[in-house]
C-alpha cells in the first residue's frame, strides 16, 4: 500500500513538471512580441532531428534577439559561415538551440531520477544535464566544421584536376570551373564553387568571387589556392600552369598528411596496449601459474 502511494506521488509530481513547462511555454508565447514567419526559401531544408523542436526554438530566437548583443549574434554568425551551418540556422536560432536542448536535457534528466526514486544524485545529474545540453550544439558545430574541412581537403585536387583539364582544352577559368562543378563529387567544395561562379555572374570580379569563398570556408589549402590564382591573374601568367601547379602541390599535401597519420598510428596504440591489452595478457598467462602455486 506505501508503495503504490509512493508510485502514485511521484506520477502526480511528473505529471505537475510537464504541466508547469506547458504553462511556463504558452506564458513566454504570449508575451513575445509577434514573430516574423519562417521564410526558408533560400536556406537548406531542416533536419529531421530540428523540425521536432523547431517550434520551440522559433519561440525562443525572439527572446533572444531581445535580450543579446548583436557583437556576440555576429561572432556567432561568422562561425556559423565558416561550419557551413548558416544555409540552415541563423546565429539568434542556433543560440536558441542551445537553450532549447539544455532544456530537454534537463527534464530528461530530472523524469529519469524520479523514475529511478534516486533523490541524492537528483540536482547533480539535471545540472550535468543542463550543461550538456547546453554545450551540445557548439561541440556539434566543432565537429561538422572538422568533417566539412576534411571533405573539401580530400575534394580540392579532384576539381583542380577537372579544371586544369578543361582550361588545358581551351576554355575559360568560369566554363572550366562549370565543367569541373559537373563532373567532380558533390559536396561542400562543389556547393562553394557553385556560388564561385553565381557571384561571376552577378557581376562580382572574379579575384574578389575567390576571396569571398576564402573566407567562407577559412581552410589553409584554399587560401593558397585563391592566392596563386589572383597572382596569376594580376601577373598575366597562364592559368592551366598555375592549376596543374597548384593540383600537384595539393595532392602532394594530401599523401603527406597520410603518411603523418600513418606515422602516429602507433604511438596512438601505445596508451591502450599498455592500459587494456597487457593487463589482460598477463592475468591469461599468469592466471594458470598461480593457481598451480596454490594448489602447491
Amino acid at each position: 500500500m506505501f508503495d503504490i502511494t509512493l508510485d502514485l506521488i511521484y506520477g502526480l509530481i511528473l505529471i505537475c513538471i510537464g504541466l508547469f513547462f506547458s504553462l511556463l511555454g504558452y506564458v513566454i508565447y504570449i508575451n513575445t512580441p509577434e514573430q516574423a514567419e519562417d521564410n526558408r526559401t533560400h536556406m537548406d531544408p531542416l533536419p529531421n532531428g530540428l523540425k521536432l523542436i523547431w517550434p520551440a526554438v522559433l519561440i525562443t530566437t525572439t527572446l533572444i534577439e531581445i535580450f543579446y548583443r548583436n557583437s556576440y549574434l555576429d561572432k556567432v554568425e561568422k562561425k556559423l559561415k565558416i561550419t557551413g551551418v548558416s544555409y540552415i540556422l541563423t546565429a539568434e536560432q542556433f543560440v536558441a538551440l542551445r537553450y532549447v536542448a539544455a532544456i530537454i536535457c534537463g527534464f530528461i534528466a530530472l523524469t529519469l531520477m524520479l523514475a529511478l526514486k534516486n533523490f541524492e544524485h537528483l540536482f547533480a545529474f539535471c545540472s550535468l544535464a543542463l550543461i550538456g545540453g547546453f554545450l551540445f550544439p557548439t561541440v556539434w558545430l566543432s565537429d561538422t566544421r572538422k568533417r566539412r574541412e576534411m571533405e573539401v581537403i580530400r575534394a580540392l585536387p579532384v576539381y583542380l584536376d577537372f579544371t586544369t583539364m578543361a582550361v588545358e582544352a581551351g576554355l575559360n577559368l568560369s566554363g572550366a570551373m562549370q565543367q569541373a562543378l559537373n563532373k567532380g563529387p558533390k559536396g561542400a567544395l562543389r556547393h562553394e564553387f557553385s556560388i564561385v561562379l553565381r557571384d561571376m555572374r552577378s557581376g562580382i570580379t572574379r579575384a574578389e568571387a575567390l576571396k569571398r569563398m576564402d573566407q567562407r570556408l577559412n581552410i589553409d589549402d584554399i587560401s593558397r589556392f585563391v592566392n596563386a590564382m589572383i597572382q596569376a591573374e594580376k601577373m598575366g601568367s597562364s592559368m592551366a600552369k598555375t592549376l596543374r601547379i597548384q593540383s600537384e602541390q595539393r595532392r602532394t599535401e594530401r599523401f603527406q598528411r597520410a603518411e603523418k597519420k600513418a606515422m602516429e598510428a602507433p604511438v596512438k596504440l601505445v596508451f591502450p596496449l599498455i592500459v587494456f591489452i597487457f593487463p589482460v595478457t598477463f592475468m591469461v598467462l599468469g592466471f594458470p601459474i598461480a593457481m598451480k602455486f596454490i594448489a602447491m
